[in-house]
């Protein structure tokens, strides 16, 4: 698993670690942002990748500087980490859908400092930046969160927009290229199965299409696969609005 920076701005910074190259789990990325000497992880990984994780975090960041992490719902390749997590720094703030608070305790660390987030979202402040913690339930879990930093224009997507590339992908669909769809449209075929058969609410859908397309995105970060850039972010946003999902229609990508 390698670590790659992909915003800076001052103290401001965006990492992405990906490609872990593990065959037996699915691959997953893990995002920090980093503000001074904070570290803020989202989706911090499971238990079985914790040690590349961490390996590719001290690459580009002291993992002693994470003080929180983001656990957008409850499932292990996301969650199941926190207790090795926690073993490092007790002292890190998860902040995790409040659904799920109970349930992502049976992974362990019972004494960890959780921010349960209620069912609306809303702002948080990390290092005196302000994010927002935005509603995506039902995309897959009924409990679910995305982050927006509006700063730097960077939309944590949890599974929405996840692709299962094969090992050795790169962390970006083509941004040499997004100009063109003909990256975007080599890339999406990896999508298309994962959302009609994870994704089960086509109301759901419509509604986070709606008002994410009215955000100001530079990079849209699923927690699998590549990050979307420039009109790539707006062409997955289409492309999502126009899928079916839900029962009856995932079989229709198997």
């Amino acid at each position: 698993m390698k670590g790659q920076r992909f915003y800076s701005q001052g103290e401001h910074h965006w990492f992405v670690l990906f490609d872990q190259g593990e065959q037996r789990v699915i691959d997953a990325n893990v995002y920090a942002l980093a503000v001074g000497d904070q570290t803020m992880l989202m989706d911090p990984g499971g238990a079985e990748v914790f040690n590349q994780v961490f390996g590719a975090l001290m690459g580009v960041l002291p993992p002693g500087s994470v003080k929180a992490a983001l656990v957008s719902h409850q499932d292990p390749d996301i969650a199941s980490s926190l207790p090795l997590w926690n073993a490092c720094n007790p002292r890190i703030l998860w902040h995790v859908p409040k659904l799920w608070a109970g349930f992502i305790r049976h992974y362990g660390a019972l004494e960890a400092y959780f921010h349960e987030i209620p069912d609306e979202g809303g702002d948080i402040d990390f290092a005196g930046r302000r994010l927002t913690l935005v509603p995506a339930h039902y995309l897959h879990s009924p409990a679910n969160f995305h982050l927006y930093d509006p700063a730097a224009k960077v939309y944590f997507s949890g599974d929405v927009g996840a692709a299962l590339l094969p090992p050795g992908h790169d962390a970006f669909i083509d941004r040499r290229d997004d100009d063109s769809p003909r990256a975007f449209d080599a890339h999406i075929q990896h999508a298309e199965y994962f959302h009609r058969r994870w994704m089960p609410s086509m109301e759901a859908k419509r509604d986070w299409c709606e008002r994410v397309s009215k955000l100001d995105i530079d990079f849209l970060c699923p927690q699998h696969g590549a990050i979307y850039t420039g009109k790539n972010v707006e062409r997955f946003i289409d492309w999502f609005a126009d899928l079916p999902v839900g029962f009856g229609n995932w079989q229709q990508g198997h």
